[in-house]
């Protein structure tokens, strides 16, 4: 294993690798089996040995001249992706609680650990200490670390008072109820009868006043940025900072091996599953809309229902009602993570099924569009036509770990079939120009769906056929109306369609391959579009119709309008001039570019944060999506009474591969390693 870390050096990889890398775990075939091979920092010379390397491939070895050693600088760690600068007051653990010191010797023959939370009265019986004392106390230590005692051992330990009701449960059953300093003498009585060491200290220090405080970064490493620390969002330029920290210093969350997350510690104990949450993400650092905070995040019947700190109330401060963990609640550590609400993609053409798989591996969980596989019709327009196709795809999305929503083909002038189809479970009608977007079927479209009370969506008349776009905005008479790629390089009025930002009925959205603009983003679109609107490049005026689209002054001007929010959702197209598995990715890169390009937003202006760009973006496709298509009671952010769709990231690999995402408080995706490997780490990891 040592081995393994002197095969590459720095300058053979990106300097971001050395950072994100901290170790690989392989299973390795041996004569006598297979076995975990552990390489721990493998990124630890700069010139590493290529011979090693490349040992058995048969290539020739090249020399390391060929690699050029980085600058030191830029293994500065606040230049690393997803680095933390954390502020820098300490933190001060359980404040304003009563703390004593004790001595405590080991009378074992055998290692004695004990963690933050278990109540010390109840420890191992050959831990001799001051029992009577320590009634109603816990080792005052950080949450989730604990104290070893070796054989023979002597050490003095602070204790401090337990927090909430101060109700003793669990350990050996020695100390039950809640803590009444009149039974002290009784337990303690119980306790020496039952062998366990008792050691009476009179001079020991009942109100010791040094309050126990952690460096700044080491509380980051252990449970996470905290309030006003600093985060940076992947390997971009945009950096958050913490707006308020909701747990508790001290009594935080979390799961393991000694931890607090145990029975009668930070686990309550008798709690019947009525009164636990089903799932509890713990320390998460939230990216919302709604504000950019720390929090436990409760789950409950696959709904958030409740957001605030949670654990036992019986001996934690500040638990919020209703996010009680018991034997019936399971863990999502959230500490070091960064928590988002499950993406939306408003503009799917379903092609195949396999969309769905490459879509909540990128942080997708809703997707709505329309179409009944790769038919011509559907490669083009997000369609789904009739009532019979209606019920058949929303039979075949049923085993898909996603959100679906179909939209029908809003293309008729006369009102029957549309209706039709809302009534067969339509949840929008789709105008799309390859199917004729008329003034009148405009007009006739948004009529069904204000009547029916649906979305209706419009890719609008490239051709100018019936009008220019004047004709079309005069058409939706100042109804509300979400229109596709606004920009207009994947449809609509050419060359002004983006002019409809101006509207305030109008909700804008843009597909991806245009986002954001780059020195590639002009040469792929033309093929793109000649294959997926079936247009021939023998024929000339097809030609002409797909230049019309392509624009490089408008596709810059988007990435400018996103910025100021005039354009406020983010779709993919998929398949049909889009990826699916980009929307998240690809929203990201455009806030980064804009703020290299144009600095701080006004807003942000002397924070040293990103924080309102950051809120606008995460926003073009989670609650924005979801209020244009009349879903934003249910989806969309991280609220309470919203579905528990949440997506997880580390901070390093922010917005291109999440760690975790969660539908309706189920583990839909994650990067998973073979079924065979001892362990989930291991390498190669793939999306389930």
């Amino acid at each position: 294993m040592s081995l393994g870390a002197t095969m590459l050096g720095r300058r053979h990889v990106l300097p971001a690798v050395c950072s994100t890398l901290h170790e690989i775990q392989v299973e390795g075939t041996f004569p006598s089996g297979t076995y975990l091979v552990t390489v721990h920092s493998p990124i630890s010379t700069d010139d590493g040995d290529l011979a090693r390397a490349l040992y058995g491939s048969f290539l020739p070895i090249p020399s390391n001249d060929l690699f050029a050693l980085p600058e030191v600088t830029v293994y500065e760690p606040k230049k690393q992706p997803g680095a933390v600068v954390v502020a820098s007051k300490r933190v001060t653990l359980s404040e304003g609680r009563n703390r004593i010191r004790l001595k405590v010797t080991s009378r074992g023959d055998r290692p004695i650990q004990v963690g933050s939370h278990y109540h010390f009265i109840e420890t191992n019986p050959q831990l001799e200490f001051d029992r009577e004392k320590s009634y109603g106390y816990r080792l005052d230590i950080p949450a989730g670390t604990s104290v070893r005692f070796e054989p023979g051992d002597v050490k003095t330990v602070t204790l401090v008072e337990i927090g909430g009701h101060k109700v003793i449960r669990g350990g050996n059953r020695l100390a039950t109820g809640g803590v009444e300093l009149w039974r002290a003498k009784e337990i303690v009585e119980k306790l020496q009868l039952a062998g366990f060491a008792h050691a009476p200290e009179p001079e020991a220090i009942l109100n010791f006043t040094e309050l126990y405080q952690m460096e700044r970064s080491a509380y980051a490493t252990m449970f996470g940025p905290t309030t006003d620390d600093l985060v940076r969002l992947g390997s971009t330029d945009l950096w958050i900072r913490v707006e308020k920290d909701f747990t508790v210093y001290g009594d935080e969350c979390k799961f393991g091996g000694g931890k607090t997350l145990r029975e009668g510690m930070g686990q309550a104990t008798g709690r019947p599953d009525s009164e636990s949450l089903d799932m509890v993400v713990t320390n998460a650092l939230i990216v919302d809309w709604s504000g950019i905070y720390k929090a436990d995040i409760g789950v409950k019947n696959g709904m958030i229902s409740a957001i605030g700190k949670a654990g036992n109330p019986d001996v934690m401060d500040g638990v919020t009602p209703g996010m009680i963990v018991g034997s019936c609640t399971d863990v999502v550590a959230g500490e070091g993570k960064i928590i988002t609400a499950g993406g939306i993609d408003t503009h799917i053409h379903f092609i195949c099924p396999q969309q769905a798989n490459e879509a909540v591996a990128s942080g997708i969980t809703t997707m709505l569009g329309g179409g009944t596989g790769p038919s011509a019709g559907t490669s083009a327009t997000t369609c789904t036509p009739g009532k019979n196709y209606m019920r058949e795809m929303l039979q075949a999305c049923d085993s898909l770990p996603l959100n679906i929503g179909i939209t029908g083909k809003g293309n008729d002038s006369a009102p029957e079939a549309l209706r039709d189809q809302v009534l067969a479970g339509a949840c929008g009608l789709k105008l799309h120009e390859d199917w004729g977007t008329t003034p009148a079927a405009i007009d006739t479209c948004l009529s069904v769906c204000d009547e029916l009370d649906i979305q209706c969506l419009i890719h609008t008349d490239t051709l100018n056929e019936s009008g220019f776009v004047e004709s079309t905005i005069n058409a939706f008479a100042g109804r509300t109306i979400h229109t596709y790629h606004t920009e207009g390089a994947g449809g609509g009025h050419a060359p002004d369609i983006i002019s409809v930002v101006e509207h305030p009925n109008v909700l804008p959205s843009s597909t991806n391959p245009t986002r954001p603009y780059t020195r590639n983003t002009l040469d792929e679109h033309l093929d793109m579009l000649m294959v997926c609107h079936h247009l021939s490049k023998n024929i000339p005026e097809d030609v002409a119709f797909a230049e019309s689209r392509i624009r490089a002054e408008t596709i810059a001007a988007e990435d400018v309008l996103h910025d100021l929010g005039a354009i406020s959702m983010m779709s993919s197209d998929s398949q049909a001039m889009g990826r699916c598995g980009e929307v998240v990715l690809r929203t990201w890169n455009t806030a980064h570019k804009n703020k290299v390009q144009r600095g701080f937003l006004p807003e942000d202006e002397g924070t040293g944060a990103d924080n309102f760009r950051v809120k606008r973006y995460v926003s073009k496709y989670t609650i924005n999506p979801a209020v244009a298509q009349g879903f934003g009671h249910l989806v969309g952010s991280i609220e309470v009474g919203k579905l528990a769709d949440l997506v997880v990231w580390d901070p390093a690999w922010f917005g291109t591969k999440p760690t975790l995402v969660i539908k309706s408080g189920l583990i839909a995706s994650a990067q998973m390693v073979s079924l065979t490997h001892s362990s989930s780490l291991t390498k190669p990891c793939n999306c389930y």
